[in-house]
């Protein structure tokens, strides 16, 4: 029977280096592997590139790895919750390359499925597009963006099983699925770790094909990022 499941975070991290490329998962706060950026953290890895929608907060998620100046470059489409971030970007200490998050999505997908590139029409006559081939379909241009290519995958689930099966909740879904199998090595943590065959097959969002590492993930604090509450009335 496949089993991928390792014991811990420590053994999932096995074999990061500096300089590498790596896909984190989540949106804002919502579904960020807290546990793998922890743990990047302890190592103090430097020198490495993110692919992530954006950067968390000051003091959480990545923004954590910012304070430490781990991060050379950061590839994200939202970055407008991180002061230090913005400083970092512009003293010129950080490269940033800011994509449409489309297309983001779309980069880590077809990194996933295999295919080298894609054409899209955003970004088109911007800046985005600057160096990059365009071409015209059906008298609309669109620009040639290239799959990423990332050393490590680093995601959150719900619920997985020891054969790398992934069922996400609710928004926590977000690039999570899309950046499975989108890189060398796909290391997946998650709130349930259960036997293979205990997960219902019409309720899996991710093949166990796509994971080469899970473990059971521990002390989740997932963070609001904006909490809005409603007035009570006459209160």
């Amino acid at each position: 029977m496949i089993h991928k499941t390792v014991a811990n975070v420590q053994k999932a991290l096995e074999g990061v280096q500096d300089g590498m490329t790596f896909m984190l998962g989540g949106f804002g706060l919502c579904g960020i592997p807290e546990n793998a950026i922890g743990e990047l953290v302890r190592l103090k890895i430097k020198g490495i590139t993110c692919i992530s929608n954006n950067a968390g907060v000051d003091d959480f998620g990545l923004g954590l790895l910012l304070q430490n100046h781990q991060i050379q470059k950061m590839i994200s489409s939202y970055v407008g919750e991180n002061d230090e971030f913005e400083r970092q970007m512009l003293s010129g200490e950080l490269e940033v390359e800011l994509t449409p998050q489309g297309t983001l999505a779309e980069k880590c997908r077809a990194a996933q499925s295999g295919f080298p590139a894609f054409y899209t029409p955003a970004g088109y006559g911007t800046e985005v597009a600057i160096g990059k081939e365009t071409r015209e379909f059906n008298g609309k241009m669109y620009v040639l963006e290239e799959a990423y290519q990332a050393d490590f995958a680093f995601v959150k689930a719900w619920k997985g099983d020891h054969a790398g099966n992934l069922i996400f909740k609710g928004t926590a879904r977000n690039f999570n699925p899309c950046m499975c199998g989108a890189a060398k090595i796909t290391v997946a943590e998650v709130e349930e770790l259960l036997p293979a065959g205990s997960l219902d097959p019409n309720e899996i969002h991710i093949p166990g094909i796509f994971v080469q590492r899970i473990f059971q993930g521990e002390h989740f604090e997932k963070r609001i990022e904006q909490r809005t509450v409603r007035r009570i009335e006459n209160a």
